[in-house]
């Protein structure tokens, strides 16, 4: 007798990938529980050892509306209508700051996971995939935050409304979500063989905030810097920022136009990081 089993004795069989496009959604499933630990160590392990632990959640979003105020409404003037300038930077800030946790969490995926990569199978795109979704916890937390200050607002007489177009917040969350990620796959698969470019990713990303209309509402860039105005009228951050403020607060415009650009930018970047991702995946133990 012969103790060699066929391929249907077994549960599941690891099979190379045939094509450098590949997302195995069957797969992922399988790897399920692993997908949820990942996620729980984001969410859990990383403020474990700290004085404030995740209050450092609720911390960043205001702090930074704080100084975004003070500097940009404050001093330099940008009138933000009849919304409150903190509670209209605390919008921008709490949507933008997904965006940068997803990017910056997925950029160094193949770097900071080597030692499991190299040791142990599983689809690699569950780490990224762990990021977005743990990411998607702490902003939720951070929207409350945001939910409370709106409240507090309203109660003191701010002229504040939400457009009925809030019912789809969530896919635009989402967009932004697959953004993140797309580019975090390029660039992480770029990062196993030049490794500065995550301080350039570091630098990057901040420079970005200033041409995403985080701070600021898109219509006073034409207004005031009209030959520089493409630089965020080409950039789809801004249009999910604009549109995010105009959902909440009711203020600014939405753009059919800039949102369906922003739609084709996020699905070219998604499947053209998961391509490079996946042939990435191959030899990247080689050169990391």
């Amino acid at each position: 007798m012969s103790n060699i089993k066929s391929n249907k004795d077994w549960l599941f069989e690891i099979t190379p990938k045939n094509n450098f496009f590949s997302l195995n959604f069957k797969e992922i499933w399988q790897y399920r529980d692993l997908l949820f630990l990942f996620v729980k160590r984001d969410v859990i392990t990383v403020y474990k050892q700290t004085v404030l632990g995740p209050l450092w959640y609720l911390i960043q979003p205001l702090f930074t509306s704080v100084t975004f105020t003070i500097i940009f409404n404050n001093v330099a003037g940008i009138n933000t209508g009849t919304i409150p300038p903190f509670l209209f930077n605390l919008a921008g800030v709490t949507v933008w700051n997904y965006f940068t946790a997803c990017l910056n969490g997925t950029s160094d995926t193949f770097k900071a996971n080597a030692n499991i990569f190299g040791k142990v199978y599983f689809p690699r795109i569950i780490t990224p995939l762990s990021v977005v979704i743990s990411n998607l916890i702490k902003f939720g937390i951070q929207f409350i935050i945001f939910i409370v200050f709106y409240i507090f607002y309203y109660i003191k007489g701010a002229n504040l409304g939400v457009n009925w177009l809030v019912l789809f917040f969530p896919i635009l969350i989402a967009v932004m979500g697959l953004l993140g990620l797309g580019l975090g796959m390029l660039i992480s698969s770029m990062v196993t063989k030049y490794r500065d470019l995550s301080n350039l990713v570091t630098f990057g990303v901040q420079l970005l905030m200033y041409l995403s209309a985080v701070m600021y509402p898109m219509a006073l860039v034409v207004d005031k810097l009209p030959k520089f105005g493409w630089l965020v009228h080409y950039n789809p951050l801004a249009y999910i920022i604009e549109t995010a403020r105009f959902m909440l607060l009711n203020t600014g415009e939405i753009s059919i136009l800039g949102l369906g650009y922003t739609l084709l930018v996020t699905v070219a970047v998604f499947f053209g990081g998961i391509l490079i991702f996946n042939k990435t995946e191959k030899s990247f133990i080689d050169t990391v």
